[in-house]
């Protein structure tokens, strides 16, 4: 919405836009999403951030980092940024990772080691935050 709001009533340069390739990230996202769901669902551990979860996952879509339903929303505004085609779209993109992380990540991490100490330790390291 706000990639929207800047392109359409601020639309600082314009860009080359690609439908396909717009597409092609939000498809994209939505789909590391929906793997991401049907994962947490699989092992019956909560998806809501902030509830102790039951299960440390580290495999599946865990595997290419430890947020992908983060990284998931990241790709499908990068679509809509390019979809909308102005360099002001951007400007939710390049904020979102920061507020992300500020807002919910630091805060699920912290919960992640209080209930799996060792685990996660060695699973925060090794891994990518995004």
């Amino acid at each position: 919405m706000a990639s929207w709001i800047l392109a359409t009533y601020v639309p600082v340069m314009h860009l080359r836009s690609s439908l396909w390739l717009a597409l092609a990230f939000i498809v994209l996202g939505m789909g590391l999403i929906a793997w991401t769901a049907w994962y947490f669902f699989e092992r019956a551990t909560p998806i809501m951030p902030r509830e102790v979860p039951s299960t440390l996952l580290i495999a599946g879509p865990f595997r290419i980092n430890r947020n992908p339903i983060y990284t998931g929303m990241l790709l499908i505004l990068v679509g809509f940024a390019i979809w909308f085609g102005a360099f002001s779209a951007w400007l939710p993109v390049l904020a979102f990772p920061f507020v992300i992380t500020s807002r919910f990540i630091l805060g699920e991490e912290a919960g992640l080691r209080a209930a799996f100490p060792g685990e996660a330790a060695a699973y925060l390291q090794k891994s990518r935050r995004w």
